[in-house]
């Protein structure tokens, strides 16, 4: 089926779309309307058709660098996962991405693009002659029970969530805009620990809780120890069936009382309440498998350039980006 056809819509009609697949909290409009704000990016939705029959849709959004159109679908450095395709069960991933190509290049004028998309495996991006790196990811299941949930934790994890509530610590939902000077606050004396600064700024906390707040989709919550001080926050957002872990950072004075723990659970519990079965931890860091990792996978990031030079473009500027956080973080040290 190689005739397919993306024609772009205004994008706040997504919500008119959704039936051809359930989306993820990344292609609704109020994500990309954050996005929009933090990336000075251009919010790109398509409906995808078959013989003028719709089939799907597409999300991204594009942004400029050096004054080149680039799509992300997302792009590295959104802290913005899954994007893509949603699409009917007869359409072949690989006629999608390449009919993507022609839609990125010519009707949009972009020289690059990037996708990732939970659905995509690899063959789909090689066959389609894109070049593919991985995102690896844990994954935890909430359909069973709370305590089995519990149990499958390590016994550490456990320990830290009672310890917690020993020692008074409590949590709480947050609705206020003042929430990110405390997360940030405690995110920087995260990075603090490794001479580093924070991958993002402040503003982009503030943004993501403006746009998703209204939407009942995010989950704030603060830690407090038994003086009402706040000593850790997390970042929670949620859609259909699956939650993610977006951000979570703590004071290292107050480590002891292990408020870290007790914020994820807390979570957890919420979500699955609502009707959640998935937890998403947003990438794979080896601290994050206490809590009972049942799925380690690997997500394929598709990118395809207009011209070969870019991709030696891309990686040197990734190169650059990384160099520069580690200098902000020495000259603040």
């Amino acid at each position: 089926m190689g005739n397919l056809k993306f024609s772009r819509i205004d994008y706040q009609q997504l919500t008119e779309l959704e039936s051809f697949a359930t989306p993820s909290i990344f292609q609704t409009v109020n994500w990309l309307n954050f996005v929009k704000e933090t990336q000075d990016a251009e919010p790109v939705v398509a409906v995808i058709e078959n013989e003028n029959i719709p089939v799907g849709y597409f999300t991204g959004l594009i942004i400029k660098k050096f004054g080149l159109r680039i799509l992300g679908s997302p792009f590295p450095g959104w802290t913005t996962s899954y994007m893509g395709f949603n699409l009917h069960p007869s359409i072949r991933n690989v006629d999608a991405l390449i009919a993507l190509e022609n839609f990125a290049f010519n009707d949009l004028n972009c020289i690059h693009l990037e996708i990732m998309n939970r659905h995509l495996n690899t063959d789909d991006l090689l066959k389609a002659g894109y070049k593919c790196d991985f995102f690896p990811n844990f994954e935890i299941d909430l359909s069973q029970d709370e305590d089995h949930i519990f149990a499958s934790m390590s016994s550490s994890c456990r320990w830290s969530i009672r310890k917690a509530k020993k020692l008074g610590v409590s949590i709480e939902i947050a609705e206020d805009l003042s929430f990110a000077d405390d997360y940030y606050s405690q995110l920087q004396d995260v990075f603090a620990k490794q001479k580093l600064v924070p991958t993002y700024p402040k503003e982009r906390v503030k943004s993501l809780i403006r746009n998703l707040l209204p939407t009942s989709q995010l989950l704030l919550l603060r830690a407090k120890d038994g003086n009402n001080n706040c000593i850790a926050t997390g970042i929670f957002p949620a859609l259909n069936d699956t939650m993610f872990f977006w951000g979570g950072a703590s004071y290292r004075t107050y480590q002891d009382l292990r408020p870290n723990e007790a914020l994820i659970w807390f979570a957890m519990r919420y979500w699955k309440s609502r009707g959640v079965s998935i937890l998403d931890m947003a990438g794979a860091r080896d601290y994050k498998r206490k809590y009972g990792v049942v799925s380690e996978i690997a997500i394929p990031w598709g990118r395809k350039s207009k011209y070969h030079t870019l991709e030696k473009l891309r990686n040197f500027g990734k190169f650059l980006a990384d160099k520069k956080q580690k200098l902000a973080g020495l000259n603040k040290s």
